[in-house]
């Protein structure tokens, strides 16, 4: 039954802070943290963190769009980051905690690229929302340590969505939600 689902892949900041949101909702299959967007096949947390390969940390999602749409999908990945710093997110700086998008093909992209400038057109931001949105490339998951990271870990986990400032800028901007 494999074909019947889709993969998404989201890349915004720690991808331990990414996993938790996407992980419980219905009609997720799993939620894979990893590696993806450079130039060094299946690269290291070691050699990530160097920045000198060109990946960023994301997670891939294989989800069944006849429960979850990617649309949703979308929706919750905004609410999880800062779409306005492109550096980095929160506590976390450089490329490889830069915010994408990677779409598997056309539909995810048009619906990505209408879902931020919607985003933009909100007002919820004053400034511009520069998430990037580029094609999916390979996918390296990485090391197992890291996996499910908010089950294993839940107490360093918390800490650190706190302390990283996610957990209070969540509050402050998407509080609504």
């Amino acid at each position: 039954m494999e074909n019947q689902y889709e993969k998404a892949i989201f890349a915004g900041g720690c991808f331990w802070c990414m996993v938790k949101p996407f992980d419980s909702q219905p009609g997720i299959i799993s939620v894979v943290a990893g590696y993806t967007g450079g130039h060094v096949e299946n690269p290291t947390y070691e050699q990530v963190t160097t920045g000198t390969t060109g990946h960023t940390e994301a997670v891939e999602i294989t989800f069944d769009p006849k429960i979850i749409p990617y649309e949703k999908l979308v929706e919750t990945y905004w609410q999880q980051t800062d779409p306005t710093d492109s550096l980095g997110q929160f506590a976390d700086r450089g490329d490889s905690y830069r915010p994408v998008i990677f779409y598997s093909n056309e539909r995810q992209k048009e619906s990505a690229e209408k879902s931020k400038a919607a985003l933009q057109a909100s007002g919820r931001f004053t400034q511009p929302i520069v998430t990037k949105i580029e094609p999916a490339q390979p996918f390296y998951p990485a090391e197992d340590y890291h996996q499910e990271y908010y089950k294993k870990h839940s107490i360093h986990y918390n800490l650190y969505k706190e302390g990283s400032g996610r957990a209070g800028f969540i509050r402050k901007n998407w509080q609504d939600k």
